[in-house]
């Protein structure tokens, strides 16, 4: 297993089912629940989905072409106790050929009704496994400081030269998953 730092790629082509699981414990005494949402962006050469139904998430919880499919909302980051509370799992055999990569995201619940921000989470993560048997290929911890955040590129896999490769990203933004969905939707 492969600790990643911020910009850290690492092969994954000889995989061909992974989960990309997400973690986090929100600090307490914050008056409300945090509601972290994990969503996955499958997008073109363009940096788009190719139809919305490429934008994985609570609401859609798998991908046309079956490749990408949710675990489902954990409401409270609750649900894992120390684990993953959300978890995306991918068929890279399975992913359309015009899909070239794939960037998943964290992001806020009501973020701004509830005055939250990822500065109050800690303990967040991303990390990717071999769905055959569960061994961890890699994992990155999100150690900056987002105070005024509310959405978080976690990581990404992408293709290149035919082959799939993982990469930490840790790029936040305000606005929630709106600010995504404008970034990466038509």
């Amino acid at each position: 297993m492969i600790n990643l730092e911020k910009g850290q790629r690492v092969e994954i082509n000889q995989l061909s089912r992974v989960a990309v699981g997400l973690g986090w414990n929100p600090n307490q005494g914050t008056g409300y629940d945090f509601d972290l949402d994990a969503s996955a962006f499958m997008l073109g050469s363009n940096g788009k989905t190719p139809k919305d139904e490429y934008f994985i998430f609570y609401n859609n919880p798998k991908s046309p072409d079956g490749a990408v499919e949710s675990s489902g909302d954990d409401q409270t980051g609750g649900n894992s106790d120390g684990g993953d509370d959300e978890t995306l799992t991918v068929n890279l055999n399975l992913v359309d050929l015009q899909i070239q990569e794939i960037i998943f995201t964290a992001t806020i619940h009501k973020a701004e009704e509830r005055r939250q921000n990822f500065g109050q989470v800690r303990n967040a993560y991303i990390r990717i496994y071999n769905l055959d048997n569960n061994e961890e290929i890699a994992r990155y911890d999100l150690d900056e400081d987002f105070s005024i955040e509310t959405a978080v590129e976690f990581g990404r896999l992408y293709r290149r030269n035919g082959e799939w490769k993982f990469e930490a990203l840790g790029n936040g933004c305000k606005g929630g998953l709106q600010t995504l969905v404008n970034k990466y939707c038509y």
